[in-house]
């Protein structure tokens, strides 16, 4: 490991779940429009940042291996493109600590990328207005707007519209992810049907059993072609659905980790061992 030296600053890159997950048309281009509520959870991604004469990146912990080659890495990226837009003639030392399975549905990249932009926001003492912050988040990838904001919202249009959604429960969550790569763009052509309405609501859940009963009205879209090209998929969501306490099991994003919603983070922990199966990586927090 490189040390960078000590970190300016030291800020957590929380993993994304789909609560629900509609699709509700298709552009000309052929991008599809989504309703989606997406939350953020107590697991996280740690990334430093500090100051440096080029555009450098460390990636270590327990999913850095898959984090892909550290040149095309989202992080590094976004702090190129910020640098960019903004005229600044700096550059970066970044260090993330890949906690988050990657390309698993959480949106690790995502929030690593959301997380170097904020930050490099006020290293390079950026004023407000200069850039448009969601604008290069988007071009970075369709989860990056709504890492930014970092708080419950719904996200419309193909990620770029994002609308502040209702205070949520404290409720624990399970994350079961297979260890089995899924293919956004093989989900979404493989997908069947016609398109689902928005589905917002407005009245804050008053419990996890209240939030569960809301979401059981809604779906993700994308579950049943996600299940047709990884089948194991259908016996990740039968396990969470099974586990003592669960409220409600789903896929979050395009897979391949999906959730249990469970009444605290200590009902989804004692719910750990009902779900561990041969190399499935699983964890227990909450929402955030």
């Amino acid at each position: 490991m490189t040390d960078l030296g000590p970190a300016v600053l030291h800020l957590s890159a929380p993993a994304k779940i789909n609560l629900y997950l509609h699709v509700t048309g298709r552009r000309a281009d052929g991008y599809h429009l989504l309703d989606s509520l997406i939350a953020f959870t107590g697991l996280a991604d740690s990334v430093e940042l500090g100051p440096g004469r080029d555009f450098e990146i460390t990636i270590d912990g327990p999913f850095a291996d898959a984090a892909g080659p550290p040149d095309d890495n989202l992080a590094l990226r976004a702090a190129r493109a910020l640098a960019r837009a903004a005229g600044v003639d700096a550059g970066a030392r970044i260090r993330l600590t890949k906690q988050i399975p990657a390309a698993a549905g959480l949106g690790g990249g995502s929030a690593d990328a959301a997380a170097v932009l904020a930050g490099f926001m006020r290293l390079w003492d950026v004023p407000d207005g200069v850039v448009d912050l969601a604008a290069i988040g988007l071009r970075l990838g369709a989860d990056v707007p709504a890492c930014l904001a970092g708080r419950p919202v719904f996200v419309g249009g193909i990620g770029e519209e994002i609308a502040d959604a209702p205070r949520l429960p404290a409720a624990g969550v399970l994350l079961v992810n297979p260890g089995v790569a899924v293919s956004t763009s093989s989900v979404f052509a493989g997908r069947r049907g016609g398109f689902s309405a928005v589905a917002r609501f407005a009245s804050a859940p008053s419990s996890t059993a209240d939030l569960a009963a809301i979401l059981d009205a809604r779906s993700n879209d994308l579950t049943e072609a996600s299940c047709r090209l990884v089948p194991v998929l259908e016996d990740v969501l039968s396990a969470i659905r099974a586990a003592p306490g669960c409220r409600l099991a789903r896929m979050s994003g395009s897979g391949a980790t999906c959730f249990g919603l469970f009444d605290d983070e200590a009902a989804a922990l004692a719910a750990l061992p009902a779900v561990r199966r041969g190399d499935w990586w699983a964890a227990a927090t909450a929402l955030a």
